[in-house]
Order: C-alpha cells, then sequence, then structure tokens
C-alpha cells in the first residue's frame, strides 16, 4: 500500500506544509553545515555511501564527528557505538520538550519512536516554534514533513560533500560545519517567549566557553544545560510565583 494511503487529506497537507518550511531555509542550512562529513568519511576511508548512511541513521553532526574521527583512529566497535551513543545523551532533554507535543490520544509509541530519532538542533528549534500554535492533529504530519525533508537534503549533502572534498579547502569546509550551531543560535532567539528563555541563551552564550576550557570531555554541555537552562528556569519560576 502506498504510504500516502496511510494519510488523509489533512495530514498530506500539514506533511507537505512542513516540507515547505523546510525547504525555505532550514533544510539547507543544516545540509551545508553538515556537508563536510562526507569529507570525514573520505578521510576515513569509507565509501561515499558511508557519508549518506551515517547522516542517515546517525543525524545528529556531533556524532558523525566522532563516528568518523573513531574510524580514522582505528578504534573498536564497541568504543564507536558508545562514544557516539553518549553523545547522543544531550538529545534526550529536545526529546522530551518536542515528544509531549506531538503525542495525540490514539499516537501509537513506535510512531513516537520514530518522531524521536529525527529530533536534533534544528528540528527541535523549529518545532519548538511552530508546534504549540497548531492543531494537535497537524503536529506530526508535519513534523514528519519538515524532519523527512531536512534529512533528505542533508543526506544527498553528505554525498556531495564527499567528492567535493578535493575541491574545497579545509577553511571552507570548516565554516560550512559552523553554519548549524549559528543558526541554532538564531532560531532559539527567535523561538524566545519571555525573560527566561533569553537567560537562559545568554547564560549559554557566557557558559559555553568557560565549560570547554574547564570541563571539555563531551560533558561541558550538559553543564552548561544544567548551570545555564536550569538556573534560567528557577528564575522564572520563582519569578512567575512571586508575580502571582
Amino acid at each position: 500500500m502506498p504510504f500516502g494511503a496511510w494519510l488523509g487529506p489533512d495530514d498530506r497537507n500539514w506533511l507537505k506544509a512542513g516540507a515547505r518550511i523546510a525547504l525555505s531555509g532550514p533544510a539547507f542550512y543544516v545540509a551545508l553545515s553538515l556537508m563536510s562529513t562526507g569529507a570525514l568519511a573520505r578521510a576515513a576511508d569509507m565509501p561515499p555511501g558511508a557519508a549518506m548512511l551515517a547522516t542517515a541513521l546517525i543525524w545528529a553532526g556531533p556524532g558523525q564527528v566522532l563516528f568518523f574521527g573513531a574510524l580514522a583512529a582505528k578504534a573498536a566497535p564497541a568504543a564507536i557505538a558508545l562514544a557516539v551513543s553518549l553523545s547522543s545523551v544531550r538529545l534526550l532533554p529536545m526529546c522530551l520538550s518536542v515528544l509531549p507535543m506531538l503525542r495525540g490520544p490514539r499516537t501509537r509509541r513506535w510512531v513516537l519512536a520514530l518522531a524521536a530519532h529525527f529530533i536534533a538542533v534544528t528540528v527541535w528549534t523549529e518545532s519548538l516554534r511552530r508546534l504549540p500554535d497548531m492543531k494537535r492533529e497537524g503536529r506530526m504530519p508535519f513534523f514528519f514533513g519538515f524532519a523527512l525533508t531536512c534529512v533528505a537534503l542533508t543526506t544527498l549533502a553528505s554525498g556531495l560533500g564527499y567528492w567535493l572534498t578535493a575541491a574545497i579547502p579545509s577553511p571552507l569546509a570548516a565554516g560550512l560545519m559552523t553554519l548549524s550551531p549559528f543558526y541554532f543560535l538564531a532560531a532559539t532567539a527567535r523561538a524566545a517567549r519571555d525573560g527566561a528563555d533569553w537567560l537562559a541563551i545568554g547564560a549559554g552564550v557566557v557558559l559555553a566557553p568557560l565549560a570547554e576550557a574547564t570541563v571539555g570531555g563531551d560533558f561541558d554541555l550538559p553543564v552548561v544545560a544544567l548551570l545555564g537552562g536550569g538556573g534560567a528556569w528557577l528564575v522564572g519560576f520563582y519569578a512567575r510565583k512571586a508575580a502571582a
């Protein structure tokens, strides 16, 4: 049975709306920022299909950097799997904030598990920004339309990056990797709703370089999240309590 047969007319409209939003900018930003994963795959002596498959299966950029870096270092497969898994732990709070908005009264768990795979920085920021204002029945098809478009375009870009490695200077490849965090910061600021959100953003900007210099070892992001995000949430909580 064709995939479209599982969807009603309204679902297909929401799916197309998600794809249109992705193609309006976000999908191209994340595709450009992860194009250099193709170069990482070539450096690790992997075929171009490996670069594209890694994008589809791992998706998040840091996980792919760890994956191909560990392959280049000829690390043990178990160590590679553990490193990629640990790098994905930072995505758990993102899943916990988005999945409740997607869940409906008849949503199956395997659908939520599938949706969780696509939640990374770009999909998370746009979901937080757009899903709360949508009808609940339209959220899931919109989410998949947006996420699948981002993944598909980025997968193609990873393969393209593999073949363009010889033509792209190293500084340009490094610059492409910075597009994703800059887009993330801009999208997060655009989605900020109150003072606590802005406080969390400011705390992240200040604490991130300090945590990188003092903590490092892939534990800097959880530390920034706990201190910056947790502190901003507490400030907002007590501010709302005092105003009530």
